[in-house]
This record gives C-alpha cells, structure tokens and sequence, in this order.
C-alpha cells in the first residue's frame, strides 16, 4: 500500500476534491453535506457507505476521484476508504453498466436452474462475472443470495428483482434491455430504473417511486392468508411486570 494512499485526500482552495468539474463538485459538496447531516456530531464518518453510493450514482463506480472526495470529506485517508468499498460487494472497482443483471447461483437457486440461467446469460452477453459490455449498457455479475428465496430462480437488473427466471426469459430480458426497451420487474417501480439512479436512492436520496408497482409477490402473501384464514396471531407483547413473574424461577427449579 502506498504512502499516498495513506496520507489524507488532496483539496481544491474551496474545500472540495480535485477531479470533478466545477458544476458536479458543487453538487456533490451539496448532496455530501446534506448525508452527514444525519448523523450525530462525532460520527459523520457513518456516512462512508451512502456517501461510497453517491459517488457510484455519479461516476458509476467507486472511481479514484470518488474515494478521494470521500475520504477528504471524512478526514480518513483514501486507503482505510478502499477498505470498505472493496469490502462490500454492491461497490463497483471498474464502471458498470447502465444495467446491472445480477443472476443468482446460492443454494436454492442453483437447484431451481440458477447456474443454467447464469450460464444462458453469460453465453449471449459474452461476458463473465464482473464485466460490462463494449458499449456500456449491460454489466453481469453472478451473486450471492438475493433474499428471494421463495421465488428462485432469481435475477436482479439493478437490484430490482425479475422472479422465477428460466434461461429463455432470462435471456428474453436481456436482449430487451439491449434494444433499450423499458422493463417492469417482477416487484417494485413500474420500471427499472438505471444503475446510476438506483445508486442515487441508495444513497439515501427519493426517488418518489416507493408506492409503484407491486410491493408483495404471491409467495410472500400466501402465508399472510393462510394465517388469516386459521386465526394465527403473533404472540402478545407481556407487561414488564407479568413477563418478570413468568421468567421467575418456579420451586421445582429451585430445587
């Protein structure tokens, strides 16, 4: 590791770092000084991954220019600023595309024809994991657990989620996406929004598109009915007095 990336960001006379144009690092001071903001005093340095979100919401990936601006703005050094964008897999090291398919291949995907769907995509792309097409519009990666178990096999385009994907519908997607077509995931917005301003809403920033779409799939509500249906409930929240009387010892447990 070198002494530079150990030494604190370099700045401009007006406090911004170098390596944006004057109009987006005045935006982005902006946008930084608004993410602090919600943090206590003394623990802005919290604010590492929605600001590491900003930056790939300008950039389209962690670029050197953004670990910089990052890393000045926290008073930490560019190294300990790597060490978390590299640590964390949704942060990109080289530019994404403007679609980013994600095909899941864990456990309960693979059984339900996940590496098929993967190795569908990766033939018609011609890409492997981690790489971004010529043009820029499409990028593949092949993750881990998407938290959508219930409807492996599971692809994400941007981390909006199309569910029980075959490799025909898989690839169907994508060449949609290539035409520039707009696409509706399975659940969510209406439409997929582009890498760059679902990086935006990651960092914390509205997009005004939380009430579109369809919040909940089938899978997930049949359990809702079905304990509807039977009368199930959670069970009740016990006053401190009564939940310290029953967590009391009984004398047979005394003994």
């Amino acid at each position: 590791m070198s002494t530079l990336e150990n030494t604190p960001a370099p700045a401009d006379a007006a406090g911004i770092a170098l390596g944006y144009a004057p109009d987006v690092a005045a935006q982005l001071d902006a946008d930084i000084a608004e993410i602090m903001s919600r943090y206590p005093a003394g623990h802005e340095r919290s604010a590492i991954i929605p600001m590491l979100h900003l930056m790939q919401s300008v950039d389209g990936y962690v670029s050197p220019a953004g670990i910089a601006l990052v890393a000045q703005k926290l008073g930490l050094t560019r190294s300990e600023v790597s060490a978390v964008a590299t640590f964390y897999s949704q942060f990109r090291r080289h530019p994404a595309g403007e679609y980013h398919v994600g095909v899941c291949t864990n456990a309960l995907c693979a059984v339900m024809g996940g590496d098929d769907v993967w190795q569908a995509v990766s033939e018609h792309t011609g890409l492997g994991s981690d790489e971004t097409s010529a043009d820029g519009r499409i990028s593949l990666e092949r993750v881990e657990c998407n938290a959508a178990c219930d409807y492996a096999p599971v692809v994400m385009v941007n981390w909006e989620f199309f569910d029980n994907q075959t490799p025909a519908s898989a690839v169907d997607l994508v060449e949609r996406l290539e035409r520039g077509e707009d696409i509706t995931p399975t659940r969510g917005p209406e439409t997929v929004p582009t890498f760059r301003e679902n990086e935006r809403l990651l960092a914390g920033f509205d997009d005004g598109r939380a009430d579109e779409g369809i919040a909940a799939g089938e899978s997930s509500l049949r359990g809702l009915r079905l304990a509807r249906e039977h009368d199930w409930t959670a069970p009740r929240e016990q006053p401190a007095a009564e939940a310290a009387h029953t967590d009391a010892p009984t004398q047979e447990e005394d003994k």
